[in-house]
């Protein structure tokens, strides 16, 4: 791996969002920083840039965001900031008339400075995307309150009772259904994992805003929605990121990125069926806009691994005065599992992104999607 290379990764939010805004500056594009109200671990601001590459109201528009999940941020700005800095893909968007390409940098850019994956209300962002305004009844997960004691206890590291009782659920549901249990989405328990909120968060009204803003001239939208965490070290599954019942975006989809595109809806994906999803935000900000996205998911730790590493995370925040020495630790463990800090994996990654993104370019261009 080469220097050049390697220096789109970061250490730091501040760092990686310095890279991010020196890329586009270089380009000659303007980033608007949405400025978060709390500051970030070393006391930088924090803000969503967005930043618009092409004409203001072009009918086909690409959006390419990083940090839904906070920390998973490290691997989304560094391939944001990749693309921002290639020339052949620069001219490539530029070559198209009526074509703009979205880049939000960190949607959730609390999480992303303080590692933690969920933003600053302790809520999972891609679970927090309901109708709360009209006080629609939110999903119930059984499974969750089930185990919930056991996910988050009193001490920590769990207990070998606690860990009996996630033994004996997977024994009775197989690992797919305290997959689903534990991930799903749950609106009961704040401190809990995969908390998807009883209000909208500051990332998602403002997600909102800058949509009804950017999208409102679009006739077909495309978002490659980045993130990490999920199946095999260094792949990336292209995540079908659509309504299960709309058998046509999900056809376009592996039209344009190939027939491995998966789908949450019939299993053939690592990520179990989800509530709240963050793409439905674009049928309800952008109504006149055909959509067809995916959530291009980076593999990092076994899916145990990943799980324990949110456990000690969310029994962090819930006790605060813990030890420092494992507080770093915890922190340390969270990090490591959504971002593989290693030349190998790192070059994956922007390969398989570049790839993404041309054959975005190529769909929203084909004959074969008018």
């Amino acid at each position: 791996m080469d220097s050049t290379t390697q220096s789109f990764f970061s250490q730091s939010y501040a760092e990686a969002r310095a890279k991010f805004l020196a890329a586009a500056d270089a380009a000659g594009l303007d980033a608007e920083p949405h400025w978060h109200p709390l500051l970030g671990r070393d006391g930088e601001r924090l803000a969503l840039d967005v930043l618009r590459q092409g004409p203001a109201k072009a009918k086909r528009l690409l959006i390419i965001s990083s940090a839904c999940h906070g920390v998973e941020g490290f691997c989304g700005s560094a391939l944001q900031t990749a693309l921002l800095s290639d020339a052949a893909w620069l001219s490539a968007v530029n070559a198209q008339p009526d074509l703009a390409v979205l880049y939000l940098h960190a949607l959730n850019p609390y999480g992303f400075s303080w590692w933690r994956r969920v933003t600053q209300e302790g809520v999972d962002l891609n679970r927090n995307f309901h109708d709360f305004a009209h006080h629609q009844p939110l999903p119930h997960n059984a499974g969750y309150e089930e185990i919930a004691s056991a996910l988050l206890p009193a001490h920590w590291p769990p207990s070998a009772a606690d860990e009996a009782v996630l033994a004996d659920y997977a024994a009775r549901h197989g690992q797919a259904g305290l997959q689903k249990a534990v991930t799903a989405g749950q609106y009961t328990h704040e401190l809990g994992l995969f908390y998807g909120g009883h209000a909208p968060t500051w990332s998602q009204q403002t997600l909102r805003h800058v949509l009804s803003e950017h999208g409102q001239h679009a006739q077909d939208i495309a978002w490659i929605d980045l993130h990490t965490g999920l199946g095999p070290c260094g792949h990336g599954e292209r995540i079908f990121a659509g309504p299960d019942a709309d058998t046509a975006s999900l056809a376009r989809a592996r039209l344009w990125w190939g027939n491995e595109v998966t789908s949450m809806a019939d299993g053939s994906s690592s990520a179990a069926p989800l509530q709240g999803l963050m793409w439905s935000v674009i049928q309800q900000t952008c109504p006149q806009a055909r959509y067809t996205g995916i959530a291009l998911e980076f593999g990092t730790v076994p899916w145990a691994e990943t799980i324990m590493a949110l456990r000690a995370d969310h029994w962090l925040e819930a006790n605060p005065q813990a030890d420092p020495a494992l507080a770093r630790q915890i922190k340390q463990q969270l990090r490591d599992a959504f971002y593989v800090d290693t030349p190998a994996w790192q070059q994956a990654l922007l390969r398989q992104a570049f790839e993404v993104a041309q054959q975005a370019l190529t769909g929203l261009n084909s004959d074969e999607q008018q």
